[in-house]
């Protein structure tokens, strides 16, 4: 006998203190995405839907969840979560253009299904890795408590994604922090046409939660008065005393996981059992037998839902399909920002890149009370690098948060402070090679967020990055170009103590995602007389370091000082041009040095193929190339991983290799 087996077993509700009304109302809204679910399925045989994700047998535990709540109050829900549209009232029509791509829909075309959210109704759409909203939902949660705010926040998610190192690091972080979240996990016995048992070893996922120290409880996700009691009387339980609470809905998967995949690899007996237990005949019953829903009224409901359905469906099919402009995409990316530069002030002082970090970090406390700097070590240890030390004294551990060793879920906390209240964050990587622990929610959920739906990400995540002081292959990368070829993202990459002080600072006002990469070799080496006082410097603006006529050596980071030091060592003419942001990038001082010196170098540290001098090398190519008197030529690091012994990794790093390049170019 399969485990959940056992617990198919007959309904039994308990109505408490229910009134016929309330009763009523539940069951109404059960039925109501049941009804648009049957359409859907209908539409999809023709054509006129794209994909559907069913959650018949489910509605109960979307409906429940989703009714005890307050509508001001943060749902993070899944593809089989209708019911949780549904119950905050969203108009049918938009959810049918969104699921047609059309305009009245949430993301503008742009994406499909229930990938959306909403701040209207309070609702955060998924993503197809499933885990990451966990985190998210940590980060909104989080924000509530900085607000002095009493809400709770559920999240959904499938006993599948329970497998993902998200689930794991984000229950971690909220039982550590105390954070306000009800984590919903659905065990509907199949993730995909995977069981259960080979899914997990534990008999429940409730006991998951045993290990991160976390209250957790076993609801019959198919009985709607145990959900919505259960789940009412803990939310009400956690607004007055905040923590995280595990809860595992046992209920089951009526149809396929997407309507194509069907279910044949469900058993027939199993499928037949769980059908005696669906949440909404039962219910329906149980109303009839207790002679609080007549025949009369019940037909009554039904019609008016299939009046409403057909309604806004004819609305949504009436409306145009959508269109748009390539000006229009691009326009979309990123979240426009009203950018008024600050001015530096004529005080300065002479202090080390490391120290201009420290002090722009301290100033943008300052200046924004809604700014929260996480990350590992940073809180009393002041950081790997220091460059917190003193943080916590001045600004109080609510705002200066050490984090559990989990990049991901760090970041999708972020980011969930954007979404609740514009909450600004700074994450601080140990090293920018660890962002691959967190490359998913950069990736695929702040790069994207603007774009989708609209939501800016106000988050900065810093990146100690760079060779130069063998660290070794896990610590030495600058691994820039991974992100620069992602739209959505800004990169930021200076080589000197007064840009880091006021890039950061633009950095921090903005409201999309940076990365801000801080070259470890030039941390405590490169000293400048830096304005004290706080100021900005724009995005997308290069500096002109050396002016020449022979050759533009266009570079960034310690590639700048590896040109500096060759031009003056061997007096080149040459243009240097310090790049400073590579996305956005000035292309238009790019060119106008290339058309003054006709011949261009364009260095960087990164190995070389698929790095951002090739995309920078084609520009020219495709813009300059009457203007160019030699072909164009790249120089970086050779294709292996960085080494650690400080021989190889001179090998390795183009600087050495640097004055023959010019020479040949300018013998060319």
């Amino acid at each position: 006998m399969r485990p959940i087996d056992n617990l198919i077993k007959k309904i039994v509700y308990d109505r408490k203190n229910y009134s016929n009304k309330q009763l009523i109302e539940l069951y109404k809204s059960m039925l109501k995405p049941r009804l648009i679910e049957e359409k859907m399925l209908i539409l999809l045989r023709q054509g006129k839907i794209s994909k559907w994700f069913s959650g018949i047998g489910q509605e109960a535990i979307s409906v429940g969840v989703a009714s005890a709540l307050t509508s001001d109050e943060y749902i993070l829900p899944m593809h089989r979560n209708l019911g949780v549209f549904t119950s905050r009232e969203i108009p049918l029509h938009r959810l049918f253009s969104q699921w047609q791509g059309k305009k009245s829909g949430f993301t503008k075309g742009r994406d499909r299904s229930f990938h959306f959210g909403t701040q209207e109704f309070k609702i955060v759409g998924m993503i197809s890795h499933l885990g990451p909203q966990l985190g998210v939902a940590n980060g909104i949660a989080l924000a509530s408590l900085l607000k002095k705010e009493a809400k709770v926040t559920a999240v959904f998610c499938g006993e599948g994604g329970t497998s993902e190192g998200d689930f794991h690091e984000a229950l971690n972080v909220a039982a550590v922090w105390n954070l306000p979240v009800l984590f919903c996990i659905e065990n509907n016995g199949y993730g995909l046409s995977t069981p259960s048992s080979q899914q997990f070893k534990c008999k429940d996922i409730a006991d998951k939660g045993i290990g991160y120290g976390m209250e957790s409880h076993i609801i019959d996700g198919n009985n709607i008065l145990e959900v919505h009691t259960k789940v009412s009387k803990l939310a009400k339980s956690v607004r007055k005393k905040p923590r995280p609470i595990l809860l595992e809905f046992k209920t089951f998967r009526m149809r396929g996981h997407e309507e194509a995949s069907g279910t044949k690899y469900v058993p027939q007996d199993l499928m037949d059992k769980w059908a005696r237990k669906d949440p909404i005949e039962n219910f329906h019953e149980f109303l009839k037998k207790e002679n609080i829903l007549s025949e009369k009224l019940d037909v009554i409901i039904k019609e008016n839902i299939v009046l409403e359905i057909n309604e806004h469906l004819k609305i949504a099919f009436n409306e145009e399909k959508i269109t748009s402009s390539v000006e229009n995409e691009l326009s979309d990316v990123y979240k426009h920002v009203n950018y008024i530069e600050t001015k530096p002030s004529s005080e300065t002082k002479n202090i080390r890149l490391i120290d201009a970090i420290s002090l722009s970090l301290k100033q943008c406390m300052r200046k924004h009370n809604n700014l929260v700097i996480m990350g590992q070590d940073i809180a009393a240890y002041g950081g790997v690098f220091k460059i917190t030390d003193g943080f916590l004294e001045e600004f109080g551990a609510e705002r200066i948060r050490n984090t559990p060793i989990c990049e991901s879920t760090i970041i999708e906390a972020a980011y969930g402070l954007s979404i609740n209240g514009n909450i600004k964050a700074v994450v601080e990587l140990q090293f920018s090679d660890f962002i691959t622990s967190g490359f998913n929610p950069v990736i695929n959920l702040l790069a994207k967020s603007f774009y989708r739906w609209g939501q800016g990400a106000s988050v900065v995540l810093r990146m100690p990055c760079g060779a130069g002081v063998n660290a070794g292959p896990f610590h030495s990368q600058t691994n820039e170009a991974w992100f620069t070829k992602t739209p959505g993202l800004k990169v930021v990459y200076p080589a000197f103590p007064y840009d880091a002080k006021g890039l950061l600072a633009t950095a921090v006002e903005d409201e999309n995602p940076i990365l801000f990469f801080e070259h470890k070799l030039l941390y405590r080496t490169i000293y400048q007389d830096v304005p004290t006082a706080y100021y900005t410097i724009p995005f997308g603006k290069a500096a002109l370091l050396n002016k020449g006529i022979s050759i533009s050596i266009i570079t960034y980071g310690a590639g700048v000082h590896w040109a500096l030091e060759v031009v003056k060592t061997h007096t080149i003419s040459a243009d240097i041009l310090d790049l400073r942001t590579l996305q956005p990038l000035d292309v238009e001082a790019i060119y106008a040095s290339v058309k003054k010196t006709g011949k261009v170098l364009i260095l960087q540290e990164d190995t070389l193929f698929g790095g951002i001098a090739s995309d920078i090398s084609a520009l020219i190519a495709e813009n300059c190339f009457k203007y160019l008197d030699a072909p164009i030529k790249r120089i970086g690091s050779i294709e292996t991983p960085i080494p650690f012994a400080n021989s190889l990794e001179n090998n390795y790093l183009p600087k050495n290799r640097l004055f023959d390049a010019i020479m040949e170019l300018l013998n060319y």
